[in-house]
């Protein structure tokens, strides 16, 4: 029987799970948009939200440490403690925004969705564009 095992196992060892975890958590925070699979996208969504409500209350040494436990890359374990976690201080909970896209993953017919942040794409729209270099002759 498989009474009170939760979470979905992916055919893979617990170790390698993981760490797909960790890099995708990673991926978002670096990112702040991922195009996965539905079950893995659901699976990390409450993972990388427990580590915005870390970050949320400040640069502490203490939980900077847990979360560079999480996070692969420290560049992207700073962004989540000094833009992510502040962005989100005043929100209790609800970081991320799930999609489930129409289109289905080519090669095995995976149901497919995109993880975002959420802010990401006012941030996106906001920054300001280069301006395209253009020969003159």
């Amino acid at each position: 029987m498989r009474h009170r095992k939760a979470g979905r196992k992916f055919k893979r060892t617990p170790e390698h799970r993981q760490m797909m975890l960790r890099n995708l958590a990673t991926a978002l925070f670096e990112h702040g948009k991922i195009t996965t699979t539905l079950a893995k996208a659901k699976e990390v969504q409450p993972y990388a939200e427990k580590l915005i409500t870390t970050a949320r209350g400040g640069f502490e040494l203490n939980h900077f440490r847990r979360a560079l436990a999480v996070v692969t890359k420290k560049d992207v374990a700073y962004k989540l403690f000094h833009e992510i976690g502040p962005q989100f201080a005043g929100r209790p909970g609800g970081y991320t925004r799930l999609f489930k896209l129409a289109k289905v993953r080519q090669g095995d017919a995976s149901a497919m969705a995109v993880l975002t942040l959420l802010g990401a794409d006012e941030k996106v729209a906001s920054a300001p564009v280069k301006p395209s270099v253009t020969a003159e002759s």
